[in-house]
């Protein structure tokens, strides 16, 4: 029963990166704009988010700095994807390689590797936080909260919105979108932006909230697994929230199983994450999802000359 509580307890640390990064993506790609680089704008998230902390010894302030400073490096994809037109899918790996880099080299030089910072406090969510077993699943920081709420805001802004059905509008035809007057590149600008701070603050929460220090490529490959759950999700934001929870179920888990004796290959715990990763690939594969919802014109470039 042990077990049970604390798996519970931490599948929410565990799960909102996960739910942070996809929505950010699922924003950038509802645009057009093939994202791939979240491996990388989390990194930024985390390096800047530790900085800020040690800097202003304020969480609020060093979530917000980290957001903005991975919005910041992800004008440098926009440069390459909506100027340049650079194949998006190269642009995107690039800046993951890019941000590797940067990021390790910006924490060595800062002295900010392995300094502890001091997160925040949890919060009882009461009456659930007394419920047997699956109570603290309830006791988390306020950012797991706000969680549902950014979700339910994106999902209206997105749906209700003229800036949300624009913004689809340019994802599904760009041209037609270009026709009737609104800015295809004004709204994939925003995206990439919009989508980049959600994915620095999930890079964040791993660092400042969750291990609460920076390490050098700390995010292991979390970025490229919101990828993969976009895809799993077929852009819906509520379906990748509930992967989020179903990857943060299983990663939570791992950790768990060690620490109650039962022995696990080193190397299986490192691998499980990303076989299970392949076999959520596999079966929307092998199921023929419908692909529909899928942006319409996603990873295409705009050239405004061209009409399709």
């Amino acid at each position: 029963m042990d077990l049970i509580t604390s798996w519970m307890g931490n599948i929410p640390e565990f799960a909102v990166p996960f739910a942070l990064a996809a929505l950010g993506l699922i924003i950038t790609e509802k645009s057009g704009v093939l994202a791939l680089g979240a491996e990388g704008l989390m990194l930024v998230g985390a390096v800047i988010g530790v900085g800020a902390a040690l800097t202003f010894d304020n969480t609020a302030v060093a979530l917000a700095i980290a957001m903005i400073a991975a919005s910041i490096v992800s004008l440098l994809f926009a440069l390459m994807v909506l100027v340049m037109r650079i194949n998006q899918v190269i642009s995107g790996l690039v800046l993951v390689f890019f941000c590797q880099g940067l990021t390790t080299l910006t924490g060595t030089l800062m002295g900010w590797t392995n300094q502890p910072v001091s997160g925040l406090g949890s919060i009882a969510l009461w009456p659930l936080s007394e419920l047997p077993y699956v109570g603290r699943f309830f006791i988390q920081n306020i950012v797991v909260y706000l969680v549902p709420l950014v979700f339910v805001f994106s999902v209206w802004a997105l749906n209700r919105t003229t800036h949300g059905l624009r913004l689809r509008a340019v994802g599904e035809n760009p041209q037609a979108a270009d026709a009737a007057g609104i800015s295809v590149l004004g709204y994939r600008l925003a995206a990439i932006v919009i989508g980049a701070a959600l994915i620095g603050l999930a890079g964040a929460f791993i660092a400042v909230l969750s291990n609460k220090l920076w390490i050098s490529n700390m995010t292991a490959g979390r970025g490229w697994i919101a990828v993969a759950l976009v895809i799993f999700a077929r852009w819906s934001p509520w379906k990748a929230l509930a992967g989020a929870l179903l990857f943060g179920c299983i990663e939570a888990l791992i950790p768990q199983l060690a620490a109650s004796g039962i022995k696990l290959p080193q190397y299986f715990v490192f691998m499980a994450p990303y076989a299970i990763t392949l076999g959520v690939m596999v079966w929307v594969a092998v199921s023929k999802r419908d692909i529909s919802s899928q942006p319409g014109a996603l990873g295409a470039p705009f050239i405004r000359e061209e009409r399709t």
